[in-house]
């Protein structure tokens, strides 16, 4: 009897192997002729041909879905979770065979037309990953969309967009060969290079926690934009993928990069003392000056001007620049900034759009037209109505953070602490860490201290729970667990995200309920950061926080009681014999 086995889990690359191998040996004992196609990274893919299907008396699927199966029309297919076979793969394939139906293809056309695309073989696949840090999402976004292309039996190559600039360019053949773009990304990035091809846009939120949906959905929906219209991709997108979050991230992303190298500068000028600075011509002197005097300065324009990049493309550089330098020199901060991108980004694609000139002088409407009228409204604008109420707004903000009651201070922590560890990576985590860096230019460091110490405890928190219970957690679910661990001291929230993705229901609280009690314990023992990143690294700089045992005590309470509650809640891992 010949059989075609398939095997895939979409939940760890072992189980796939291990089902395959054990489903193979019990075929093998009754004397069946066995194709094996599995569909994980241990091993490369094997489809079966044309020729072996075709002589194929049974088509056994140990996965949730079948891959490709159009292939298998008018074959005896059984089809189950790669959970049923482990138990007993004997058993399995004795009630495959006598069970297994005849395949047939669905009849009502718009499943088949959304199934058609991701059982295509061979396509070819191109993506772009970039979210607004560039330090973990953008990586492990590309990461799973490899992986699931590759199961699917696709040919995939993913260039990331992260914080070092573009990794892993494709080249100029790549795109030109490919059948659909994937832009996967949570800040404008240039597609001019991708004219005529057919694009699919969405996060990297959604590519990193459902890959393979991804990519069924890009080889289905995606579309040739025209550079006019948005694309089919994008319509019913949510507001934070396709407006005003996106061209706010945009800003965030392009300022960060300040931030941080400002913010490490500063807490390297304190290596000298807190009053080094103070004194002129001293090498700390020198470090606040570049670190505090020019990256912080550059900070709000910079942000500024990219929220109007993200709106109106390069015509709006320029006026978003002028209108957040004019915010930070009026004292509207980083608010006046966020508001001065918005205003220069719309009056410039308004000018480029409405404004209709003679052909003969149209040429100056980018380099003259745009950035006179986008100017010069934005500035009128902040100087005369905006930046001093937005001002006033700031200064009793940051007057209220300075001199806060404990009980306030544990509420404002708590508040940070959660958010941080509400989505890890997500929307309301960049709201609160951009809240944080913004107040840095005022001076203000108590949240940022705050926000850090909660966003550290989500994957530490996870590197416990694999530890302290093993017997919970399945062997790639522990080298996940080790490596989030290593994430979660460098600051990367989104070490624990693969153990969220399985089970949010419980992850996510234990995370939130960590992150909370780090975050009222930072704020109340009045711990302040210099810089925005860095993890557990940036106490290797002397005064760069402070107090720094009580700081590392409140991490360490997090971590504890969100590593300790998701060990005690977390159902057991199905324990498997390896041996037949």
């Amino acid at each position: 009897m010949n059989i075609i086995l398939i095997t895939a889990c979409p939940s760890g690359m072992a189980t796939t192997f291990l089902a395959a191998k054990r489903l193979e040996q019990a075929a093998e004992r009754q004397g069946w002729h066995v194709h094996v196609e599995m569909h994980g990274e241990l091993a490369p893919l094997q489809a079966a041909t044309a020729e072996q299907i075709a002589n194929a008396d049974l088509i056994v699927v140990a996965a949730d879905h079948v891959p490709a199966p159009e292939r298998f029309e008018g074959k005896r297919l059984y089809q189950a979770p790669i959970a049923d076979a482990l138990p007993d793969p004997s058993g399995f394939l004795t009630t495959a065979k006598r069970d297994a139906p005849l395949y047939q293809a669905p009849t009502d056309a718009p499943a088949a037309r959304s199934a058609a695309p991701s059982a295509t073989e061979g396509q070819n696949i191109v993506a772009v990953t970039a979210c607004p840090t560039g330090v973990a999402h953008t990586f492990m976004a590309a990461e799973a969309l490899a992986e699931a292309g590759k199961a699917m039996g696709h040919a995939i190559r993913v260039e990331t967009q992260g914080s070092v600039g573009a990794q892993d360019q494709l080249t100029d053949k790549e795109i030109a060969d490919a059948d659909v773009v994937v832009l996967a990304c949570d800040i404008d990035v240039d597609p001019a290079r991708f004219a005529g091809k057919r694009i699919y846009r969405t996060s990297t939120g959604s590519a990193l926690k459902k890959p393979r949906p991804t990519l069924e959905a890009a080889l289905a929906h995606a579309s040739i934009e025209d550079g006019n219209q948005p694309s089919a991709s994008s319509e019913g997108k949510s507001v934070k993928e396709k407006g005003v979050y996106k061209h706010l991230l945009t800003g965030v992303s392009f300022m960060l990069p300040m931030v941080v190298a400002g913010g490490l500068l500063i807490a390297l000028s304190f290596v000298f003392g807190i009053n080094a600075a103070e004194e002129e011509g001293s090498l700390a002197a020198a470090l606040m000056k570049i670190g505090g005097g020019t990256a912080f300065a550059l900070m709000i324009p910079v942000l500024a001007g990219y929220i109007a990049y993200s709106i109106a493309d390069r015509p709006g550089i320029a006026p978003g620049m002028i209108g957040g330098m004019l915010a930070a020199d009026i004292g509207s901060g980083f608010i006046g900034g966020i508001l001065a991108g918005f205003l220069a980004g719309y009056v410039a694609l308004a000018v480029t759009r409405y404004v209709k000139l003679p052909s003969s002088i149209e040429s100056l409407k980018p380099i003259l037209i745009i950035p006179l009228i986008a100017s010069l409204v934005t500035g009128l604008v902040m100087i005369y109505i905006v930046g001093e109420p937005v001002a006033g707004i700031l200064t009793a903000l940051t007057s209220f953070l300075e001199n806060m009651g404990s009980t306030n201070a544990v509420l404002l922590g708590i508040l940070l602490g959660a958010m941080m560890c509400f989505d890890l990576g997500g929307p309301v985590n960049k709201a609160a860490y951009t809240f944080g860096v913004g107040l840095l230019a005022s001076e203000t460091y108590g949240p940022m201290a705050a926000i850090m110490a909660a966003g550290m405890v989500p994957a530490i928190g996870m590197g416990i729970a694999s530890l302290v219970a093993r017997n919970k957690f399945s062997a790639p679910e522990r080298e996940a667990g080790k490596a989030s661990f290593v994430l979660g001291m460098c600051f990367i929230s989104e070490g624990a995200i693969p153990f969220a993705a399985k089970d949010p229901l419980r992850v996510i609280p234990a995370c939130m309920l960590g992150g909370a009690v780090t975050g009222a314990l930072s704020m109340l023992v009045g711990a302040k950061l210099m810089a925005p990143h860095g993890g557990i690294f940036v106490l290797l700089i002397p005064n760069a926080i402070t107090p720094v045992l009580l700081y590392l005590s409140a991490i360490v309470v997090g971590s504890l009681i969100t590593g300790l509650s998701y060990a005690m809640i977390k159902r057991g891992a199905t324990q498997v014999a390896i041996a037949s």
